[in-house]
């Protein structure tokens, strides 16, 4: 059974909730664990409605400092304080956020945390890797807006191949050349015959993929880092028709974010970050799919996974 690469969808509408859409905010479930990215309002409501524990949530990535993408945070952390977290929380920001927080916590009184705030701060100006392990990697990337904004690229690890059991009977290979031969090594059975390393192993499915890119105005610089990337989510805030108001602030429109999405060779685009001038995203859709026909127009609970064969 193939471990979890999954996006669930928590807030999708731009600047301010509407009715039926919350600010920002998106949960990344890779292998098992949670990462959320931006925090508006309703962000708490939002997991709770969705099943997400908040103890599930250890790193936290906020694109940019306006309002819709981290006003929940506080909150969020505040919910953490009662209900008794000691494990680390870490945040990926700009380094003001820092600042900001920690008067909030203390005009709030909030005496003893419990656990440690871990403040990791973003670079606005190139690319970097702000997360390693066996597993994933996360980069930052600049993106253009009005104030310092960045994207996140969340990507897999190559992971080893299985060996085939049945091989490793038939061949009478020991456990110690297991290592070498999932490293790529052929095997010399016992009668001198080499066993190519391709008749001894299944080969893993490709490492699983997805960008974050909001907010943004129409960025082309974009394109070489999220290269291939499964899933991209882009803000399409505008249709076309308030192209030039997408351009004054520094927002897309959904052929823009389809355009991205094409030179990029992703293999489906989300967009979202709607403003509140549509009831519907429809026309946004519309003129997404005219370019890039593999897209959907995010809603609130939706879950998208990747799934190799």
């Amino acid at each position: 059974m193939q471990m979890p690469f999954q996006l669930t969808i928590l807030g999708s509408s731009s600047a301010m909730p509407t009715s039926k859409r919350y600010p920002t905010a998106q949960v990344l479930n890779v292998l098992g664990r949670f990462f959320l990215i931006d925090c508006g309002e309703g962000t708490q409501h939002q997991l709770r409605k969705n099943g997400i524990g908040f103890g599930r949530l250890n790193h936290i990535f906020i694109s940019h400092l306006h309002g819709d993408h981290f006003f929940g945070l506080i909150g969020f952390i505040s919910t953490q304080v009662l209900l008794g977290r000691t494990n680390d929380l870490h945040i990926y920001a700009h380094s003001e956020l820092q600042r900001y927080i920690q008067f909030q916590i203390e005009f709030l009184k909030i005496e003893e945390l419990g656990f440690r705030l871990a403040f990791h701060p973003l670079n606005f100006k190139k690319e970097q890797l702000i997360f390693d392990d066996e597993k994933l990697s996360i980069t930052s990337f600049p993106l253009n807006h009005r104030v310092p904004c960045c994207g996140f690229l969340f990507k897999e690890k190559n992971r080893e191949p299985n060996i085939k059991k049945e091989q490793v009977k038939k061949y009478k290979i020991p456990i110690r050349e297991i290592k070498n031969i999932k490293s790529g090594a052929d095997f010399t059975a016992e009668n001198g015959k080499i066993i190519p390393n391709k008749d001894l192993v299944i080969s893993p499915s490709k490492p699983r993929s997805f960008a974050f890119c909001s907010d943004t105005a129409y960025h082309e610089k974009v394109v070489p880092v999220i290269q291939d990337v499964d899933i991209l989510y882009h803000e399409a805030t505008f249709a076309d028709s308030e192209k030039q108001l997408a351009k004054t602030t520094f927002h897309s429109t959904g052929k823009q974010a389809a355009l991205i999405a094409q030179k990029a060779h992703a293999g489906q685009l989300l967009i979202g970050h709607f403003s509140a001038r549509y009831k519907e995203p429809d026309i946004l859709l519309e003129e997404a799919q005219s370019i890039f026909p593999n897209t959907t127009a995010v809603t609130e609970g939706d879950v998208y996974e990747v799934i190799r064969d």
